[in-house]
C-alpha cells in the first residue's frame, strides 16, 4: 500500500511464444524466466498482491510455488498470439472484482524483463506517486543514437530525423525507448484503449536492468549479467 492505495503488482504470462518455446518458464541460471519478476514484486515494499494472468496450468503451477497468486487462469482466446495485452489486464482486475479484491493502482510487469529489481519497482512507485499519479513507464538509453539510423527508399539513405548528425557521438541528445518492465497506471483509468507504452511519465533505468529476452542472445546475456553481479 501506499497512500492509503492498494497496489495489484501483474505478470501477464501466456504460454505460447514464437521466438522461445516456452520462454516464460525457461530456465535462466537455475530459476524459471518469470520467477525473477515474481520475487522483484513480492520484495516490493508498496505491491499488496502479486498475480499471474496465465491459460497455462504449468506457469500457474511454477508461480504458486514461487509465492505468486494465481487466483484465475486467462481465457484460451485472451491468451493467442494476436491477443491484446489490455484485454488480459482488464480480465484479470475484473475477475479479482468479482471475487471482491478491489485495488487502485496497477503495476505491471512483465515477465520477460528478469534482471529489473525490486528497488527498481519502488523507485518507480515514488515517482509516480510524487508525480500525482501521473501514468508511468520504465526506459532506459537507446545504443544507437536516432540521428545515426537511416532507412533506405529507391536506394538512398534516409535519415530517421530532420536534424544535422554532423556533432560529436557525446553532443548528441540523449533517446531513451520503452523497455517493457514497468508500467504504473490507475485502475480506474484503464480502459480497452489504454496504450500503456504511451504512458507520459518516464522513469530511468540502466540498460543491464532493462535486458528483454526475445531471442536466446538475450538469455545468454541476461545469464552474463546475473553470473557478473
Amino acid at each position: 500500500m501506499y497512500n492509503n492505495k492498494r497496489i495489484l503488482g501483474l505478470i501477464p504470462a501466456r504460454g505460447g511464444s514464437k521466438g522461445i518455446p516456452h520462454k516464460n518458464i525457461i530456465d535462466l541460471c537455475g530459476k524459471p524466466l518469470i520467477s525473477y519478476s515474481i520475487e522483484a514484486g513480492l520484495k516490493s515494499k508498496y505491491i499488496d498482491s502479486v498475480i499471474v494472468s496465465t491459460d497455462d496450468k504449468e506457469i500457474a503451477a511454477i508461480s504458486r510455488s514461487y509465492g505468486a497468486e494465481v487466483p484465475f487462469m486467462r481465457p484460451e482466446e485472451l491468451a493467442a498470439d494476436t491477443s491484446k495485452t489490455i484485454d488480459a489486464i482488464l480480465h484479470a482486475v475484473n475477475s479479482l472484482k468479482s471475487m471482491g479484491r478491489e485495488y487502485d493502482t496497477l503495476v505491471l510487469l512483465q515477465p520477460t524483463q528478469p534482471l529489473r529489481t525490486f528497488e527498481d519497482i519502488d523507485n518507480a512507485l515514488n515517482k509516480y506517486m510524487e508525480n500525482k499519479c501521473i501514468p508511468l513507464v520504465s526506459v532506459s538509453p537507446v545504443n544507437d543514437n536516432p540521428l545515426l539510423i537511416r532507412s533506405i527508399q529507391n536506394d538512398r539513405l534516409i535519415p530517421l530525423l530532420n536534424a544535422s548528425s554532423t556533432c560529436r557521438r557525446q553532443d548528441m541528445p540523449e533517446y531513451y525507448r520503452v523497455n517493457g518492465c514497468i508500467y504504473i497506471n490507475e485502475i480506474s483509468e484503464i480502459n480497452e484503449n489504454t496504450s500503456f507504452n504511451d504512458n507520459p511519465l518516464p522513469f530511468t533505468m540502466t540498460r543491464e536492468h532493462s535486458v528483454d529476452i526475445d531471442e536466446l542472445s538475450d538469455l545468454a546475456l541476461a545469464k552474463f549479467l546475473i553470473l557478473q553481479a
